[in-house]
């Protein structure tokens, strides 16, 4: 039998659990809720499923794949807009030929679906909708039936005075193929809106069946730890698949290589995954706790529920909290009732989190702190607003419409009335709505708007190099982080903004004292047109189209797609090069990868350019800025050695006399420029430093550590498609392949870490360590760079986390590695 599952949600009252993952995946007792879903279906004959996704649809395509892991066959949909509950169902219509079972991914049931189908098939129903009662219906849609079963009333989400009943729609449908027809396709159509009311004012067959059996819909933070407790006591039936065993009162349900420790305590049920560590003195109260999971000795864990890979120090009490993936508790912590710490956060030891409180992703709690209200804001907000050239937050979340139409005003406030800013957006939905409020901002504060609307980076920088404009912004997604947004703020002359500025906006955003305009100033909205055509002229007169097309070479691109799709087809189509292209059409939900999803990225490409005997693959970052390259033999090249090659390129075919580089980069820069007599400058790790250093520093090229490169003559900016055709156009002027070149700059052995250090210390931290260096050979650009022991470290506050960076190169892996420890143990030290 065939089943949709409804996967598409958003789970916007799940948050923070939702941050960093869909709805569906969310786990209960171990196990994500649609894959208990998925185990209903199968118990009960439904072994054909069809996915539907909006929200962070690959998260699910990657964990199910074809479905075959779990005795079924999976396929999925992902509609291109949100078409409402019964309007993606009609969106699947190629798949509905036989009677259909529709159910949310995220809901929590062990009804019999079996059952439902027969008696549905027994009154010849054209819809049957499965229904339940709770005591408060309030927050569903409430159905009145007679006693056949016929549906002849239906509220959606009734007030106190429509509660006729308590007899609830759970959302699990059962519908026949002329039922689907009746939904509009491609519309915007809801099951309780819209399809039911037709159905009744057409008086077709629509029943609802009372089943009996668990059900709950896990729709918050709330709902999600009752569900823990039904699942704890036996309530609602689920396959766990673990071992049961007693330990004196308690019940243990234990994964595999689960280490027990001594005079363990179990009260109640415990729930214990995969590969978890339990030291000594341990009490477990009717608790879930997930795979790789480490407990520290002396915890007392109690009706709580622990993600994967947490780590619980010595002593601490947890009380009725939710601790998601990869957080650390520290030793002696307390967490009480209601709390939440979501993904990737650390608690400090000796520290108190009281009742309710929520930490949202990548949140930092110092040692011995006492936190009393939820940690929402980025922890660097409490400290600054802008870091380097740009605001980054969660979207719709620490980044909202009104932070940005307060953050435009503030910024138009700063420039002054009459000035013009330029505006463009990557390709996603909530970066056009964030742009929208800066625009608001912009626009009452009596400052003019020209808005690219959507384009890549380069050419906005382009677009204010050749204009008269105050000021530029665009908004992205963080090319690390889809959840991150980051808002950049340009000059008028296409650079990143200096921090000095930005300071003087920040003051104007924190006092909310600035300037708004008359009701007769305010500023104007336009859209100019033919940017995108002049960059391209511009661009090709730029480069030497001759010896690129006498090459022949075969190039791969991956788009990654981002904006470079819209600006390099056509200027490749008139180069004559043998291109095949990889992800050439915009998707804001790919605009950002999780580093394994990168990672496979890239192994995909030098797939390709080994099956294709290519001379060269590069991956496009989405904004258009940063290259990743792969050789001709389909080997990644890390960007310290695409450095090294940019640069040995360059001095080839470019005569020069000094180029600059980030205080980071390998040492090889120097023993490159040394063989071509070419002096090398040291600039900050920064994007900004990099582009004043082409232009004031009369520089010949700037190289950059993550993929960026500023070529002379076009742009004063790293500009990814500008630097594709550069490194094809030096290739086939010096007639070598990266791959051939490589191997004489891979001596250098490269290591890096990060220290944790609170941001209170850090001062600290790089007085002692300035004091410490005092009598060595260093350089004090961005940290502090340490030249010893025939290599170099250098260590950098982080400016993003409570942390300290360290670099560490030489040509040998022993002494690299030693300067890493003594420079880790010196940070340390430093803290005391």
């Amino acid at each position: 039998m065939k089943a949709i599952i409804m996967a598409g949600g958003f789970g916007t009252r799940l948050r923070p659990l939702t941050i960093n993952i869909p709805k569906p995946m969310v786990p209960i007792g171990n196990i994500p809720m649609m894959e208990h879903v998925v185990h209903l279906l199968k118990r009960n004959g439904f072994d054909d499923l069809m996915a539907l996704l909006f929200f962070q649809g690959e998260e699910i395509k990657n964990y199910f794949k074809d479905g075959r892991k779990f005795g079924v066959k999976m396929d999925y949909l992902q509609p291109t807009e949100d078409y409402g509950t019964a309007g993606a169902v009609r969106f699947a219509d190629s798949f509905i030929d036989e009677t259909i079972l529709v159910i949310s991914g995220d809901l929590l049931t062990d009804f019999n679906l079996s059952q439902a189908i027969e008696w549905h098939h027994r009154k010849r129903s054209e819809a049957t909708i499965l229904l339940t009662r709770i005591e408060n219906p309030l927050a569903y849609g409430i159905v009145i039936a007679d006693d056949d079963g016929r549906i002849n009333r239906f509220m959606e989400k009734p007030s106190w005075g429509e509660m006729f009943s308590d007899t609830i729609n759970t959302g699990i449908y059962i519908l026949e193929p002329p039922t689907v027809r009746l939904i509009p396709p491609r519309t915007n159509f809801d099951f309780s809106q819209n399809l039911f009311p037709l159905m009744l004012s057409k008086k077709l067959g629509l029943y609802g069946l009372i089943v009996d059996g668990y059900w709950k819909d896990v729709g918050n933070t709330d709902e999600y730890a009752r569900a823990h407790d039904d699942l704890l006591a036996n309530n609602v039936h689920l396959e766990l698949g673990l071992e049961k065993t007693t330990i004196g009162e308690g019940t243990l349900l234990t994964g595999k290589n689960v280490h027990l420790g001594k005079k363990l305590k179990v009260q109640g049920v415990a729930i214990i995954g995969h590969d978890t560590i339990i030291a000594d003195n341990v009490t477990i109260r009717d608790s879930v706790i997930g795979q790789r999971t480490r407990i520290g000795e002396g915890v007392e864990l109690s009706n709580s529920v622990l993600w994967s890979d947490v780590w619980i120090g010595a002593e601490s009490k947890i009380e009725r909290a939710i601790i998601c993936d990869r957080t650390k508790i520290g030793d002696n912590v307390a967490l009480l009732d209601n709390v939440i710490v979501s993904d990737d956060c650390s608690v400090g030891s000796g520290a108190t989190v009281k009742s309710n409180c929520k930490i949202w992703p990548g949140k930092s709690v110092d040692d011995g702190a006492i936190l009393s209200s939820s940690l929402v804001w980025g922890e660097k907000w409490n400290r600054e607003l802008f870091t380097e050239s740009k605001v980054t937050g969660l979207g719709l979340t620490e980044l909202t419409p009104e932070m940005t139409v307060k953050l435009g005003a503030a910024f138009g406030a700063y420039l002054g009335p009459e000035k013009t800013v330029v505006t463009s957006r990557d390709a996603s939905d909530t970066s056009r709505l964030l742009k929208r409020g800066l625009i608001s901002g912009f626009l009452a504060a009596g400052v003019h708007v020209d808005d690219l609307e959507m384009m890549p980076i380069p050419v906005v920088r382009y677009a204010l190099r050749n204009g008269s404009y105050g000021a530029g912004v665009y908004v992205r997604h963080n090319p690390q982080d889809y959840h991150l947004i980051d808002i950049i703020f340009f000059n008028g002359d296409g650079l990143d903004m200096p921090t000095a500025k930005l300071k003087k906006v920040e003051r104007l955003f924190s006092g909310e004292d600035f300037r708004r305009a008359t009701i007769d100033e305010i500023g104007h909205l336009d859209t100019p047109q033919g940017v995108l055509e002049n960059y391209r002229t511009d661009f090709l007169a730029s480069i030497n189209p001759d010896i690129i097309s006498k090459s022949g070479f075969k190039v791969v691109i991956d788009y990654a797609n981002g904006g470079a799709c819209m600006v390099f087809p056509t200027i490749f189509s008139q180069l004559g090069i043998n291109l095949t292209a990889l992800n050439a059409y915009l998707d804001p939900r790919l605009f950002s990868r999780h580093p394994d999803e990168m990672a496979e990225s890239i192994v995909q490409l030098s797939s390709i350019v080994r099956s294709l005997h290519a001379d060269i693959g590069f991956h496009i970052n989405p904004g258009a800025e940063k290259l990743t390259v792969v050789d001709e033999n389909g080997n990644p090249i890390d960007s310290q050695l695409l450095l090294l090659l940019v640069i040995d390129l360059f001095l080839r075919s470019h005569p020069s006399r000094r180029i600059a580089v980030p205080v980071s980069a390998s040492m090889g820069v120097e023993q490159i420029a040394a063989n071509y007599g070419v002096e090398v400058i040291r600039v900050r790790n920064s994007h900004l430093a990099m582009m004043e250093a082409y232009q004031n520093g009369g520089v010949d090229f700037v190289g950059g550590t993550l993929g960026g490169f500023i070529f002379p003559g076009f742009q004063m900016g790293t500009d990814a498609i500008l630097v594709t055709i550069y490194i094809i156009e030096m290739m086939a002027k010096e007639k070598v392949r990266l791959g051939e070149m490589r191997l004489g700059f891979e001596k250098y052995i490269r290591r890096e870490l990060k220290i944790p250090c609170p941001w209170s210390k850090k001062g600290q931290v790089m007085r002692k360590l300035i004091n410490a260096t005092a009598n060595k050979n260093r350089q004090l650009i961005d940290g502090i760079r340490v030249f010893e022991d025939n290599g170099w470290v250098l260590i950098t506050p982080d400016c993003l986390t409570a942390s300290f960076s360290i670099f560490s190169e030489s040509e040998s892996a022993e002494i690299t590695e030693a300067l890493l420890n003594r420079y880790k143990k010196l940070v340390e030290e430093a803290q005391q």
